[in-house]
Protein backbone atom coordinates (compact mmCIF):
# COMPACT_ATOMS: atom_id res chain seq x y z
CA UNK A 1 0.00 0.00 0.00
CA UNK A 2 1.41 3.41 -0.97
CA UNK A 3 1.90 6.21 1.51
CA UNK A 4 -0.81 8.12 -0.34
CA UNK A 5 -3.27 5.26 0.12
CA UNK A 6 -2.44 5.05 3.80
CA UNK A 7 -2.98 8.77 4.21
CA UNK A 8 -6.32 8.66 2.39
CA UNK A 9 -7.48 5.72 4.47
CA UNK A 10 -6.49 7.60 7.61
CA UNK A 11 -8.50 10.64 6.55
CA UNK A 12 -11.52 8.48 5.73
CA UNK A 13 -11.32 6.77 9.12
CA UNK A 14 -11.02 10.09 10.94
CA UNK A 15 -13.95 11.55 9.02
CA UNK A 16 -16.09 8.50 9.81
CA UNK A 17 -15.24 8.86 13.48
CA UNK A 18 -16.26 12.51 13.42
CA UNK A 19 -19.56 11.58 11.76
CA UNK A 20 -20.19 8.94 14.43
CA UNK A 21 -19.53 11.44 17.23
CA UNK A 22 -21.81 14.01 15.60
CA UNK A 23 -24.53 11.42 15.11
CA UNK A 24 -24.27 10.25 18.72
CA UNK A 25 -24.42 13.84 19.95
CA UNK A 26 -27.47 14.58 17.81
CA UNK A 27 -29.22 11.44 19.05
CA UNK A 28 -28.42 12.32 22.67
CA UNK A 29 -29.85 15.80 22.20
CA UNK A 30 -32.96 14.40 20.53
CA UNK A 31 -33.60 12.00 23.42
CA UNK A 32 -32.61 14.36 26.23
CA UNK A 33 -35.39 14.67 28.77
CA UNK A 34 -36.57 17.95 30.30
CA UNK A 35 -35.42 18.73 33.83
CA UNK A 36 -37.39 20.06 36.77
CA UNK A 37 -36.82 23.62 37.99
CA UNK A 38 -34.44 23.89 40.93
CA UNK A 39 -37.24 24.26 43.49
CA UNK A 40 -38.74 20.83 42.77
CA UNK A 41 -37.73 18.18 45.31
CA UNK A 42 -38.28 14.55 46.14
CA UNK A 43 -40.72 14.47 49.05
CA UNK A 44 -38.55 11.86 50.77
CA UNK A 45 -35.73 14.42 51.03
CA UNK A 46 -38.02 16.73 53.00
CA UNK A 47 -39.91 14.11 55.00
CA UNK A 48 -38.87 10.45 54.73
CA UNK A 49 -41.62 9.36 57.14
CA UNK A 50 -44.50 10.02 54.72
CA UNK A 51 -45.50 6.75 53.06
CA UNK A 52 -45.51 6.54 49.27
CA UNK A 53 -47.66 4.22 47.17
CA UNK A 54 -47.32 5.71 43.70
CA UNK A 55 -50.18 4.00 41.91
CA UNK A 56 -49.38 5.21 38.39
CA UNK A 57 -46.02 3.43 38.54
CA UNK A 58 -48.02 0.21 38.91
CA UNK A 59 -50.83 -1.42 36.90
CA UNK A 60 -53.26 -0.91 39.79
CA UNK A 61 -54.99 2.18 38.42
CA UNK A 62 -57.99 2.94 36.23
CA UNK A 63 -55.96 2.41 33.04
CA UNK A 64 -54.53 -0.94 34.13
CA UNK A 65 -50.88 -0.37 33.21
CA UNK A 66 -47.93 1.78 34.25
CA UNK A 67 -48.53 5.33 33.08
CA UNK A 68 -46.18 7.15 30.72
CA UNK A 69 -43.55 9.25 32.47
CA UNK A 70 -43.46 7.31 35.75
CA UNK A 71 -39.90 5.97 35.74
CA UNK A 72 -39.64 5.57 39.51
CA UNK A 73 -42.25 5.20 42.30
CA UNK A 74 -41.48 8.67 43.55
CA UNK A 75 -43.32 11.72 44.90
CA UNK A 76 -41.95 14.98 43.48
CA UNK A 77 -43.32 18.36 44.58
CA UNK A 78 -42.38 22.00 44.66
CA UNK A 79 -40.42 22.66 47.85
CA UNK A 80 -43.11 24.88 49.48
CA UNK A 81 -45.72 22.13 48.98
CA UNK A 82 -43.38 19.46 50.33
CA UNK A 83 -42.49 21.53 53.40
CA UNK A 84 -46.16 22.24 54.12
CA UNK A 85 -46.88 18.52 53.82
CA UNK A 86 -44.10 17.87 56.32
CA UNK A 87 -45.87 20.15 58.82
CA UNK A 88 -49.10 18.20 58.31
CA UNK A 89 -47.21 14.98 58.89
CA UNK A 90 -45.76 16.23 62.18
CA UNK A 91 -49.26 16.93 63.45
CA UNK A 92 -50.64 13.57 62.37
CA UNK A 93 -47.71 11.62 63.79
CA UNK A 94 -48.43 13.13 67.19
CA UNK A 95 -51.96 11.72 66.90
CA UNK A 96 -50.90 8.22 65.87
CA UNK A 97 -51.27 8.57 62.10
CA UNK A 98 -49.12 9.05 59.02
CA UNK A 99 -49.80 10.51 55.60
CA UNK A 100 -49.53 8.34 52.50
CA UNK A 101 -49.28 9.80 48.99
CA UNK A 102 -50.68 8.05 45.93
CA UNK A 103 -49.56 10.64 43.38
CA UNK A 104 -47.79 14.00 43.36
CA UNK A 105 -46.26 15.80 40.38
CA UNK A 106 -47.65 14.23 37.19
CA UNK A 107 -45.98 14.88 33.82
CA UNK A 108 -48.06 16.07 30.88
CA UNK A 109 -47.21 12.87 29.00
CA UNK A 110 -49.04 10.94 31.74
CA UNK A 111 -52.11 13.14 31.30
CA UNK A 112 -51.89 12.51 27.55
CA UNK A 113 -51.84 8.77 28.33
CA UNK A 114 -55.08 9.19 30.31
CA UNK A 115 -56.67 11.05 27.41
CA UNK A 116 -55.73 8.37 24.87
CA UNK A 117 -57.12 5.69 27.18
CA UNK A 118 -60.37 7.59 27.72
CA UNK A 119 -60.93 7.85 23.96
CA UNK A 120 -60.42 4.10 23.52
CA UNK A 121 -63.93 2.96 24.41
CA UNK A 122 -63.03 -0.70 23.91
CA UNK A 123 -60.55 -0.69 26.81
CA UNK A 124 -62.72 -1.43 29.84
CA UNK A 125 -60.34 -3.74 31.72
CA UNK A 126 -60.45 -1.80 35.03
CA UNK A 127 -64.07 -0.63 34.89
CA UNK A 128 -65.34 -3.07 37.51
CA UNK A 129 -63.18 -1.43 40.19
CA UNK A 130 -62.68 2.22 39.27
CA UNK A 131 -65.79 3.32 37.33
CA UNK A 132 -68.44 0.58 37.57
CA UNK A 133 -71.38 2.99 37.36
CA UNK A 134 -69.94 5.48 34.85
CA UNK A 135 -70.23 5.05 31.09
CA UNK A 136 -66.79 5.57 29.61
CA UNK A 137 -68.24 7.92 27.01
CA UNK A 138 -68.98 10.33 29.91
CA UNK A 139 -65.47 10.56 31.39
CA UNK A 140 -64.65 13.94 29.81
CA UNK A 141 -68.11 15.45 30.22
CA UNK A 142 -68.32 14.41 33.86
CA UNK A 143 -64.86 15.80 34.64
CA UNK A 144 -63.07 12.56 35.48
CA UNK A 145 -60.56 13.01 32.65
CA UNK A 146 -59.20 16.30 31.27
CA UNK A 147 -56.42 17.31 28.88
CA UNK A 148 -54.63 19.30 31.60
CA UNK A 149 -54.07 18.50 35.27
CA UNK A 150 -53.10 20.65 38.22
CA UNK A 151 -50.74 17.83 39.19
CA UNK A 152 -48.46 18.87 36.31
CA UNK A 153 -47.82 22.21 38.03
CA UNK A 154 -46.10 20.50 40.97
CA UNK A 155 -48.11 21.61 44.01
CA UNK A 156 -50.96 19.09 43.87
CA UNK A 157 -51.01 15.65 45.46
CA UNK A 158 -53.35 12.71 46.05
CA UNK A 159 -53.09 11.34 49.57
CA UNK A 160 -54.70 9.63 52.52
CA UNK A 161 -54.13 8.84 56.20
CA UNK A 162 -52.81 5.57 57.65
CA UNK A 163 -53.09 4.58 61.29
CA UNK A 164 -49.81 3.65 62.97
CA UNK A 165 -48.23 1.17 63.07
CA UNK A 166 -48.75 0.94 59.31
CA UNK A 167 -49.41 -2.55 58.02
CA UNK A 168 -48.24 -3.39 54.49
CA UNK A 169 -50.64 -3.38 51.56
CA UNK A 170 -50.46 -6.46 49.38
CA UNK A 171 -49.52 -5.88 45.74
CA UNK A 172 -52.15 -5.94 43.02
CA UNK A 173 -51.99 -8.96 40.70
CA UNK A 174 -52.98 -8.02 37.13
CA UNK A 175 -56.03 -9.98 36.07
CA UNK A 176 -57.32 -10.64 39.58
CA UNK A 177 -61.07 -10.24 40.15
CA UNK A 178 -62.07 -6.60 40.63
CA UNK A 179 -64.43 -5.21 43.26
CA UNK A 180 -66.15 -1.80 43.04
CA UNK A 181 -64.17 1.00 44.66
CA UNK A 182 -67.23 2.01 46.68
CA UNK A 183 -67.79 -1.45 48.18
CA UNK A 184 -67.49 -1.84 51.98
CA UNK A 185 -63.92 -1.60 53.20
CA UNK A 186 -63.62 -5.32 53.87
CA UNK A 187 -64.66 -6.18 50.30
CA UNK A 188 -62.81 -3.70 48.09
CA UNK A 189 -59.10 -3.94 47.26
CA UNK A 190 -57.15 -3.80 50.54
CA UNK A 191 -55.43 -0.56 51.48
CA UNK A 192 -53.69 0.26 54.75
CA UNK A 193 -55.45 3.64 54.70
CA UNK A 194 -58.12 4.42 57.24
CA UNK A 195 -61.61 3.87 55.80
CA UNK A 196 -62.47 6.87 53.61
CA UNK A 197 -65.67 5.36 52.24
CA UNK A 198 -64.21 4.62 48.80
CA UNK A 199 -60.89 3.55 47.40
CA UNK A 200 -58.49 5.94 45.71
CA UNK A 201 -59.36 7.19 42.20
CA UNK A 202 -62.95 6.06 42.53
CA UNK A 203 -64.97 7.60 39.68
CA UNK A 204 -68.17 7.94 41.65
CA UNK A 205 -70.08 10.68 43.46
CA UNK A 206 -69.43 8.85 46.75
CA UNK A 207 -65.85 10.08 46.38
CA UNK A 208 -67.02 13.70 46.73
CA UNK A 209 -65.44 14.88 49.97
CA UNK A 210 -68.67 16.01 51.62
CA UNK A 211 -71.11 13.55 50.05
CA UNK A 212 -73.91 13.28 52.64
CA UNK A 213 -74.03 9.49 52.34
CA UNK A 214 -70.59 9.30 53.92
CA UNK A 215 -71.18 9.32 57.68
CA UNK A 216 -69.69 8.16 60.96
CA UNK A 217 -66.06 7.04 61.03
CA UNK A 218 -65.64 7.44 57.27
CA UNK A 219 -66.73 11.06 57.42
CA UNK A 220 -64.55 11.70 60.46
CA UNK A 221 -61.53 10.30 58.62
CA UNK A 222 -62.13 12.55 55.62
CA UNK A 223 -62.55 15.55 57.88
CA UNK A 224 -59.33 14.76 59.75
CA UNK A 225 -57.41 14.84 56.48
CA UNK A 226 -59.25 17.94 55.29
CA UNK A 227 -58.89 20.00 58.46
CA UNK A 228 -55.24 19.06 58.92
CA UNK A 229 -54.32 20.13 55.40
CA UNK A 230 -56.57 23.17 55.10
CA UNK A 231 -55.03 24.68 58.24
CA UNK A 232 -51.69 24.67 56.41
CA UNK A 233 -52.78 26.24 53.13
CA UNK A 234 -54.01 23.25 51.14
CA UNK A 235 -57.23 23.39 49.11
CA UNK A 236 -59.32 20.28 48.48
CA UNK A 237 -60.97 19.41 45.18
CA UNK A 238 -64.56 18.84 46.30
CA UNK A 239 -65.10 15.92 43.90
CA UNK A 240 -62.16 13.89 45.24
CA UNK A 241 -61.52 13.37 48.94
CA UNK A 242 -57.84 12.54 48.21
CA UNK A 243 -56.94 15.57 46.03
CA UNK A 244 -55.25 18.66 47.54
CA UNK A 245 -53.31 21.63 46.16
CA UNK A 246 -50.95 23.80 48.17
CA UNK A 247 -51.66 27.52 47.69
CA UNK A 248 -50.26 29.80 46.49
CA UNK A 249 -48.86 27.60 43.75
CA UNK A 250 -45.28 28.20 42.67
CA UNK A 251 -46.22 27.63 39.01
CA UNK A 252 -49.94 28.37 38.63
CA UNK A 253 -49.85 28.51 34.82
CA UNK A 254 -47.10 26.03 33.88
CA UNK A 255 -47.66 22.38 33.00
CA UNK A 256 -44.38 20.48 33.18
CA UNK A 257 -43.42 17.28 31.36
CA UNK A 258 -40.19 16.06 32.94
CA UNK A 259 -40.31 12.35 33.91
CA UNK A 260 -40.97 11.20 37.47
CA UNK A 261 -37.45 10.18 38.44
CA UNK A 262 -34.62 11.41 40.62
CA UNK A 263 -32.65 12.13 37.46
CA UNK A 264 -35.15 14.86 36.59
CA UNK A 265 -34.27 16.85 39.69
CA UNK A 266 -31.55 19.48 39.40
CA UNK A 267 -30.15 18.56 42.81
CA UNK A 268 -29.81 14.92 41.75
CA UNK A 269 -28.49 15.46 38.23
Amino acid sequence: MTRFSVAVRGLVTAFAALLAVASTSATAQATAQPKAPADFVALSSVDPTILQEIRYFTPHNFVGERIDGYRQPLCILTRPAAEALHKAQMKLLSEGYTLKVYDCYRPQRAVDHFVRWAKDLDDQRMKAEFYPQVDKTRLFADGYIAEKSGHSRGSTMDLTIVRLPARPTRPYAPGEPLVPCYAPEGERFPDNSVDMGTGYDCFDTLAHTDDPRIVGEQRANRQLLKSTLENLGFVNLAEEWWHYTYKPESYPDTYFDFPVSLHSLTSSA
